[in-house]
């Protein structure tokens, strides 16, 4: 079962070098529950990401719904980072997610100056593609 942000914070927060947060990172892919193959299509595939990264959300109320996220990657690292990005907006009201500042939880997480830049930009991606989806879900309320 994949941890709250909050309990991620804080384990990165016990973390003192890369390599361990690396392996965290990878850890968090892990505890990411799979999504469905099905679910693993052109429409929910992430653009501008090296590796695969899928995402599919589910939109729920009617003033500012809140959306929930489901996410996948073929690659460890990045699989954690989709886990990160899932625990940190899914479940949230579409204002929420619109407005999140991901920037800032990265460079709380000390995650902002080691990841390589095909990562930073793929991050930058799946976090536009989570917010562009909200913006949409609020639209349509």
């Amino acid at each position: 079962m994949l941890p709250n942000l909050e309990t991620i914070q804080d384990d990165f927060a016990f973390l003192d070098d890369w390599e361990d947060k690396y392996r965290y990172v990878i850890e968090l892919g892990r505890s990411l529950p799979d999504m469905p193959d099905a679910e693993k299509t052109a429409e929910n595939k992430v653009h501008g990401c090296v590796s695969q990264v899928w995402l599919a959300s589910t939109v729920e109320g009617a003033d500012d719904p809140v959306v929930s996220f489901r996410g996948d990657s073929d690659a460890h690292i990045v699989r954690g980072l989709v886990a990160i990005m899932i625990a940190a907006m899914s479940g949230r009201k579409a204002s929420e997610i619109a407005g999140f500042d991901a920037a800032a939880l990265l460079k709380t997480l000390g995650l902002e100056d080691n990841l390589t830049p095909q990562r930073s930009n793929g991050l930058r991606a799946m976090v536009a593609r989570m917010k562009d989806e909200a913006r949409a879900a609020a639209e349509a309320a």
